[in-house]
C-alpha cells in the first residue's frame, strides 16, 4: 500500500501552520492533540520545517529542513531536541509505529508487541 516515506504530520515556522495527514483520523484525538503540540513547540522553539515520517520498514522519523537564508534556525538546537523528545515521548511514539505497522504495512501486531517488549 505504502512503498515510500509517509508524512504523519508537520510544522512550519515559517507559515505558522501545523498539518496533519488524514489518513491517520482513526488515531484517537488525544494522539492528535499531543502530536500538534509537540511538532508546533518544536517549530517555535528551534524554527524551520518538522516533519513526522514512516519510512519504508514503519519507523518513524524526524525530518528537519530550513531555509537556507535563516540564519536564526537553530540546528544543534533542533538535534537535542529531536533526542529529548524521543526520549520523553518514547511511548507514544513506539505506539505510533505499531499503529502503522499493523494498519497500514499489515503487520501481525502479536510480534511487534513482543518484540518490542524484549527491548527493555
Amino acid at each position: 500500500m505504502y512503498q515510500d516515506k509517509v508524512v504523519l504530520c508537520a510544522s512550519s515556522a515559517y507559515e505558522k501552520k501545523f498539518w496533519f495527514n488524514e489518513d491517520f483520523a482513526a488515531l484517537p484525538e488525544q494522539v492528535k492533540q499531543e502530536l500538534k503540540i509537540m511538532c508546533v513547540l518544536f517549530t517555535e522553539d528551534v524554527g524551520g520545517i518538522l516533519s513526522m515520517e514512516f519510512n519504508e520498514d514503519g519507523t518513524l522519523l524526524f525530518k528537519v529542513d530550513a531555509d537556507e537564508n535563516d540564519f536564526m534556525f537553530d540546528e544543534i538546537g533542533s538535534v537535542l531536541k529531536i533526542k529529548e523528545l524521543q526520549k520523553t515521548k518514547k511511548e507514544l511514539l513506539e505506539a505510533i509505529e505499531i499503529y502503522y505497522q499493523v494498519f497500514f504495512l499489515n503487520r501481525d501486531a502479536s510480534g511487534l508487541l513482543s518484540s518490542e517488549d524484549g527491548e527493555d
